[in-house]
């Protein structure tokens, strides 16, 4: 059985609506009751696994829950609310549907059991707390994904994208994005030599396995823009030739929400080709008390002591997280969650245009997918389960869903929304 979490919806609006929906079979919650913590009574909800997990795949962890994913981390001022029944109805994949890959073998799942285990050994030497973010950069590096990471400064996000680039071999570079960076500064540019009389190529710092772009939105539109054509194509054009990328690459941004004077906002576009949209808070007492005893120790200026993994092994991870199954109740699933935050799906939120001026793309569902697969990868499964689908759901949804100017006024906040979303979607 699967507990579906209770949803803490945020607080700060008011009324409630009807549903235009009178063949429902659910008592589908508004969106301002879903935020707002207004229900009539509080009720439990179960529903039975519909999946259909091969034989093969079946493991005694099979039903083991993400941490965390049971209940959501609640906000100040939230309120409980109640849920209604759902029942997915189960879908049937026929033989010519399954894929064509072969499925993870036990072999195989140790395999990356071994080597998640090395490169999480060696993050926790140089990283006290900050579970979140660790785990949100390794999803996104096994999904062949890009990381926006918001915090204030000095909570070691320079230090944690060292380190993971350290524990798996790979290369590095570091740009601090200022207002007069240009994007030859970035990819490169052409040097004339005039010994030879020709000109010559220097590839910029983006050219690296990892590229951490510090404080991006301090840097001009132009040169933001400049980035596009490396995450997404993985190349770069330096005087009408392609340079391609070392493989694998993974771009890290980091962006200062409290200074707005001096900084150039993301746009949507750029927004949305980030994977995940990560926002890390402060350590708690004991994990900052415990960073002040290791650089008391010395353990910050000393290299790491295990064992990295080759990039040749990273590339040998990314290709099993592409082969974890995903059955196609949990692609429909994944379907109906990005189609109810643009106001569609089974169950349409009432109300939800009020609130949301834009809702996720389908490259938003097709990150849930790739993350959810990272996920279950993570967890020891070669199988996705809807908790996979959950356990990351603010990191891939929060930078794609833009809410109205009354959203924002009313402090309406976009996990509220996802978690509307999330509760008004039959799980599988």
């Amino acid at each position: 059985m699967t507990q579906i979490p209770e949803v803490q919806p945020m607080a700060g609006l008011s009324g409630s609506y009807q549903s235009d929906s009178a063949q429902s079979s659910i008592d589908q919650p508004t969106v301002e009751q879903s935020i707002s913590g207004q229900s009539h009574g509080e009720q439990s909800t179960t529903v039975e696994p519909t999946i259909g997990i091969p034989e093969e795949l079946q493991q005694p962890s099979a039903r083991s829950a993400y941490p965390g994913v049971v209940s959501a981390q609640p906000v100040s001022g939230l309120h409980p609310t109640s849920t209604a029944p759902v029942h997915a109805q189960p879908l049937q994949q026929t033989p010519q549907e399954m894929p064509a890959d072969p499925y993870l073998t036990d072999v195989e799942l140790a395999r990356a059991n071994d080597l998640l285990g090395r490169v999480n050994s060696l993050f926790r030497e140089k990283i006290v707390g900050q579970k979140e973010l660790r785990e949100s950069l390794v999803a996104s590096l096994l999904s062949r994904g890009h990381v926006l990471v918001e915090s204030v400064p000095g909570l070691a996000k320079t230090t944690a994208a060292q380190t993971l680039a350290q524990s798996v071999s790979g290369s590095f570079h570091r740009i601090q994005c200022t207002p007069d960076l240009m994007p030859n500064d970035i990819v490169g540019t052409q040097v004339f030599n005039p010994s030879s009389g020709k000109f010559t190529t220097q590839l910029g710092p983006v050219h690296a396995n990892f590229v951490l772009l510090d404080e991006i939105n301090r840097s001009s539109a132009k040169t933001q823009s400049a980035m596009l054509e490396a995450m997404q194509e993985g190349q770069t054009t330096i005087g009408g030739e392609n340079f391609p990328l070392p493989k694998p690459f993974m771009v890290m941004a980091t962006q200062n929400p409290i200074e707005e004077e001096g900084t150039y906002v993301l746009p949507e576009a750029q927004m949305d080709r980030f994977l995940m949209k990560v926002v890390i808070t402060y350590p708690s007492r004991q994990e900052e008390l415990k960073v002040l005893e290791m650089i008391d120790d010395g353990a910050f200026r000393t290299d790491l002591t295990g064992d990295p993994i080759t990039i040749e092994e990273l590339e040998e991870l990314q290709g099993y997280t592409s082969r974890v199954y995903v059955h196609k109740a949990i692609k429909t699933y994944i379907v109906d969650l990005a189609n109810t935050t643009r106001g569609g799906g089974p169950n349409p939120l009432p109300g939800l245009s009020q609130h949301v001026r834009l809702g996720s793309s389908p490259r938003g569902g097709i990150a849930l997918m790739k993350v959810a697969q990272a996920v279950a990868l993570m967890q020891g499964r070669n199988y996705v389960i809807p908790d996979d689908v959950k356990a990351m759901r603010y990191s891939v949804l929060r930078h794609r869903i833009v809410r109205t100017w009354d959203a924002v006024a009313d402090n309406v906040q976009v996990q509220g929304i996802i978690d509307a979303a999330f509760q008004a979607v039959p799980v599988p």
